[in-house]
């Protein structure tokens, strides 16, 4: 399944974004807890090489725990300091500035040696679209500073938000690369809400993801829709079509309005906590 998504705002967000990280300490990168690896922009790495980082696996309510707990551990093992929330869970980010202390201690360490005492930390939040950067902003600040909203491409140009207590964080729109040399990194972006509903077709999708379901989280298509496997992806689809009633004005089973309800519910967590990928292991769709 081929997908690729780079509208023209992206290359002009990218350019702003190597301006801005002259004006930064540390980058707070955020991650889909689902797809760590597929969540994480190579462009942002490669524009902030020499800075400190801090990886947030964002989302974590809707992943597994264990597969998330083997990220953590391979995350820590490459030496970037990690941290895994819920970012609409204020009690989740209580503990943030730690993993910032850690992330930035050799320049705080370093401000104190020149007298800088009380120099704030500037800190860029960045990541790929709709992987929670405003809803984790307007969560550690505790007021709306930033919009938001479930789909990509909310957040349109940078705004700083001064928090205080030594913090300022910088938000900035979402930005994939150019190209996925990888068509299961689309894939994976696609189901999790990544890229715009436009270019993709959501049949196809939703068969993907029933053929993942039912080779890794087998049981999960027939608890949540009475589908028993053991048939085709496409067979799957009709049958979760007729369990909830999806049909065309001429009464015709509708896979369409199943593939969308579907990937709905996966999305927000009502078929489980569900992981895409795991280290090393293989992606949805593809290898890697």
């Amino acid at each position: 399944m081929e997908i690729q998504w780079y509208p023209g705002h992206m290359t002009k967000a990218k350019r702003q974004m190597q301006e801005d990280l002259k004006l930064i300490d540390l980058i707070i990168e955020l991650l889909d807890a689902r797809v760590p690896a597929a969540s994480r922009n190579p462009d942002i790495s490669a524009l902030g090489r020499g800075k400190s980082r801090l990886f947030i696996l964002n989302k974590a309510d809707l992943a597994d725990e264990r597969v998330t707990e083997e990220w953590e551990e391979r995350f820590r093992e490459d030496g970037v300091p990690v941290m895994t929330v819920d970012s609409r869970n204020r009690a989740d980010l209580r503990s943030l500035r730690p993993y910032i202390n850690e992330a930035c201690k050799e320049r705080i360490e370093r401000n104190i040696r020149r007298g800088f005492k009380n120099r704030p930390i500037r800190a860029m939040v960045a990541g790929i679209p709709n992987v929670g950067k405003s809803t984790f902003i307007n969560t550690v600040a505790g007021r709306a500073s930033t919009k938001t909203g479930n789909r990509p491409g909310v957040t349109k140009g940078k705004q700083w938000i001064h928090l205080g207590k030594g913090l300022d964080l910088l938000d900035t729109p979402g930005i994939l690369w150019p190209k996925f040399e990888d068509p299961s990194v689309g894939t994976a972006l696609a189901l999790i809400g990544s890229i715009s509903q436009d270019v993709l077709n959501r049949d196809e999708l939703a068969v993907a993801l029933i053929g993942f379901l039912v080779s890794q989280y087998p049981g999960t298509l027939e608890e949540h829709y009475g589908a028993e496997e053991g048939r085709t992806a496409a067979g799957l689809l009709a049958s979760i079509a007729k369990a909830r009633g999806c049909l065309t004005k001429g009464g015709e089973l509708d896979d369409s309005k199943a593939a969308d309800l579907l990937l709905d519910d996966f999305r927000n967590g009502r078929l489980g906590r569900i992981s895409l990928e795991r280290p090393g292991a293989s992606m949805i769709g593809g290898g890697r």
